[in-house]
């Protein structure tokens, strides 16, 4: 939810949020009249049936009705629709009093020595995500039946073939009571997931010491493994790659990247079990079948076996099987034995029935492989369907987490000889390649394997390209460190390097940092449009470690954007210029209040974290997103909250951000508040008033009134002759014949120099300074009411 500044200083007490609801409530209730007539009785005629007679329809006309009288809206009305209005603006405030108070609580003094440990900044962030997260649970209760619509649609057009997010509609969708949208929800699941992915690269750029005992902010798997625990020829393939997460940090980084992709396709997806179900009814062979595999082409082959009285299995060579073992459509001839690899074996195929069944069982495997489901579910669910093959083939990713019964990557002495699983993924990059019979099954092998070109083909999101390329880098590099740190443990078969298994594991594409990676997406076709979306683009950031480039240029975009929006002041950037560009088309919004209020708190943990940056810190375009969310702040009448946030700002920008607040505020008790937060934030507060003054000073706008150019006070104009007796006349005007709005913005500017303890002599100065100003302009109604 965006909301508007307000636009003008007379209403400074009015909160933005009862602009909205004036808005909003003439429309609804416009509607409500309309739609909905009442009786003379007061009972409501909205789907009854008019009761004509025959008579009146036999010469094909109607008599007109006389017109209805227009019913105003009750009371009951008018509250009916404020009541949500109301609750939503009360949430939205909540949330960001929640960030507010988050932020005060656990920031350090601004003027400690800034520490290269996250400790604290993870307590941050980790407040920040359940803030995210209890607004995406209240959301989801709202919403529910609209979300199941939009991934059940989702899920549809992936069980199709129709593989283009633009499948189904995204319409927002609101009713009287409820002023929120689906897209309202998708985007808090998407802040939830950057906060979550923000302390994941937090941990690993900035790790905690292990002096520290904290509490876990997330998951205990993403813990890094220590580096004192050794490994050697015989130690399981868990181990060793547990030695080579806690020795190189790319793969420490790329491994965090990964589970956090397979965490973000769990939560936001399709429920599993409702895939299972869907899978079944789109496998076209009823339900409860699951356990029967190739049903209806193991009857084709034992009617053969019948017609033949062959005790012996059926061979692809026997007598006439070509003629006689079809499918159903008499189009393509049927496998003659039932193993997995009969299909791929035999060049034949299946019942159509059955290789639906294939395709939808290697479309589920893969929609849990993405999820990232352990082993242990993935074996359940292939023995419920008797399907204990495929876990097989699945298992050995070094990643699955051994449990107290799972014996097979406990470490099992020198007697059980070499534990390396490089020839299972070579075998299953090798099968990946060639020698599949549906692309969901690659893409699996694809994943277990590094395999990137197979996974590739199955991509739809901008989370599935990035999974699929760190997830290829990621054993790429694990097999790499295999054979230079335990050149033993890799077979004879993978040395040869004119061998079956010499081929490039990412299809001749180069190795890409992330900072690469994410750019290069957004010219891929398929996903270009939600890589340069606002959550993407800050997402990518974060992968690619660009952030202080991301808030320096993008800064720099909102910093146009404010100079044509802002009604006070236009203050150009004074180091450095935005490039120039529509506004229109600009990927992050000035309005776009929920990213602003993101980075700027990603911004406000950096500076606890310390990191260099360009002024120590302190670049104009960095910190045009934190002035950009103080005026939001103002806007929504939470004026509390402006110090604390305009603290962390460079000193003379503080002055400045402040500057154009105040004249929002006229209540006394108000600016007394205002006065003690800044003092209490170290705040110039001489600098902020006088800054308010000039900038209502030069936005005033020109006066008419004429005057001597040499002295600047009007000049005198005497209208008649004088005469005996009588006064002469003179030019009206003169004296004032009102006080404008600057005038009165002047005033109120002065007040808060009057709550300032201490500065007399600026107070005084500053007073007669706007005296003169008044005098010298005939401003007499303005001098009389500054007096």
């Amino acid at each position: 939810m965006a909301f508007e500044p307000r636009s003008s200083s007379r209403d400074g007490n009015q909160s933005n949020f009862e602009v909205d609801l004036e808005a909003v409530l003439k429309p609804t209730l416009l509607i409500a009249v309309q739609s909905s007539p009442t009786t003379e009785n007061g009972t409501s005629n909205e789907g009854e049936i008019p009761d004509t007679g025959m008579d009146e329809l036999s010469d094909g006309s109607v008599e007109e009705s006389p017109p209805r009288a227009l019913t105003w809206p009750t009371i009951n009305d008018v509250h009916r629709v404020l009541r949500p209005l109301q609750e939503e603006a009360d949430r939205v405030g909540k949330q960001v009093e929640q960030f507010a108070e988050t932020l005060d609580r656990h920031s350090t003094d601004k003027r400690a020595k800034p520490r290269r440990d996250c400790t604290n900044a993870l307590r941050l962030v980790d407040g920040y995500r359940k803030i995210a997260r209890g607004t995406v649970e209240y959301l989801r209760e709202i919403h529910a039946p609209e979300k199941q619509k939009r991934l059940s649609e989702t899920w549809q057009s992936k069980v199709q073939n129709h593989f283009a997010a633009s499948n189904y509609s995204k319409k927002q969708s609101r009713d009287s009571t409820n002023f929120t949208t689906i897209d309202d929800l998708d985007r808090w699941e998407q802040e939830e997931q950057t906060w979550h992915l923000f302390g994941l690269m937090l941990e690993v750029e900035y790790p905690p010491s292990h002096s520290n005992q904290q509490p876990k902010p997330f998951e205990e798997r993403h813990v890094r493994p220590s580096k004192e625990s050794g490994v050697h020829q015989y130690s399981s393939e868990n181990k060793v790659w547990s030695h080579f997460l806690a020795h190189d940090d790319q793969a420490w980084e790329r491994h965090t990247v990964v589970e956090w992709l397979k965490m973000c396709a769990s939560d936001s997806g399709q429920d599993i079990e409702t895939i299972f179900q869907d899978l079944e009814t789109s496998a076209d062979r009823g339900s409860g079948l699951w356990a029967h595999s190739w049903l209806y082409t193991k009857e084709a082959i034992k009617g053969q076996k019948r017609l033949r009285s062959w005790p012996q299995a059926l061979a692809p060579d026997s007598p006439g099987i070509d003629a006689s073992l079809r499918n159903a459509s008499q189009t393509i001839s049927l496998v003659t034995q039932l193993d997995p690899d009969a299909v791929t074996r035999q060049d034949r195929g299946l019942e159509k029935q059955d290789e639906n069944f294939e395709r939808a069982t290697w479309l589920a495997c893969w929609e849990m492989v993405r999820r990232g489901k352990d082993w242990e579910f993935l074996r359940q669910w292939c023995r419920e369907r008797v399907e204990n093959w495929r876990a097989i083939t699945m298992r050995g990713d070094p990643r699955h987490h051994v449990t107290k019964d799972d014996k097979f990557d406990k470490d099992p002495g020198p007697a059980a000889g070499c534990q390396s699983r490089a020839l299972w993924r070579k075998s299953c990059a090798l099968a990946a390649r060639t020698g599949v019979m549906d692309r969901y099954e690659a893409a699996v092998y694809g994943v277990l394997s590094g395999y990137l070109p197979s996974v590739l083909k199955v991509c739809i999101t901008w989370n599935d390209h990035l999974f699929a390329h760190y997830n290829s880098y990621l054993l790429r590099a694990f097999d790499h460190f295999v054979a230079n740190n335990l050149p033993d443990r890799i077979q004879r078969g993978l040395q040869d390097r004119n061998g079956t298994f010499k081929f490039s594991m990412t299809g001749g594409r180069r190795s890409q940092s992330g900072n690469q990676l994410v750019e290069k997406m957004k010219g891929v076709k398929s996903v270009s449009r939600e890589a340069n979306e606002p959550f993407k683009l800050l997402q990518g950031c974060l992968v690619g470690k660009s952030f202080d480039n991301f808030a320096r240029s993008h800064g720099l975009q909102l910093a146009r954007q404010q100079e044509r929006n802002r009604r006070i002041s236009k203050e150009p950037p004074q180091t450095e210029s935005a490039t120039p560009g529509d506004d229109e088309t600009a990927p992050i919004r000035l309005d776009d209040y929920q990213i602003t209020r993101i980075v700027t708190h990603m911004l406000l943990i950096y500076q606890e974290l310390g990191p260099s940056r360009v002024n120590n810190g302190h670049d104009y375009g960095s910190e045009t997103f934190v002035d950009a969310y103080v005026d939001f702040l103002s806007g929504a009448g939470k004026q509390q909250l402006l110090p604390l946030y305009a603290s962390r700002l460079s000193p003379q920008r503080a002055v400045s951000c402040l500057g154009r607040q105040l004249p929002l505020i006229v209540e006394r008790g108000e600016r007394q508040t205002m006065m003690q937060l800044m003092k209490q934030y170290d705040i110039d507060v001489p600098g902020v008033l006088n800054k308010q003054l000039q900038i209502i000073i030069s936005e005033r706008k020109p006066e008419g009134h004429e005057g001597d150019e040499t002295t600047g006070f009007p000049t005198l104009v005497i209208l008649n002759e004088k005469k005996q007796g009588e006064m002469r006349t003179i030019r009206d005007g003169f004296m004032g014949d009102g006080i404008t709005d600057d005038q009165h913005d002047l005033i109120n500017g002065f007040e808060w120099y009057l709550l300032l303890d201490g500065y007399w002599e600026q107070t005084l100065a500053t007073g007669a300074l706007l005296y003169k100003y008044f005098l010298s302009k005939a401003f007499q109604m303005a001098v009389k009411l500054f007096n």
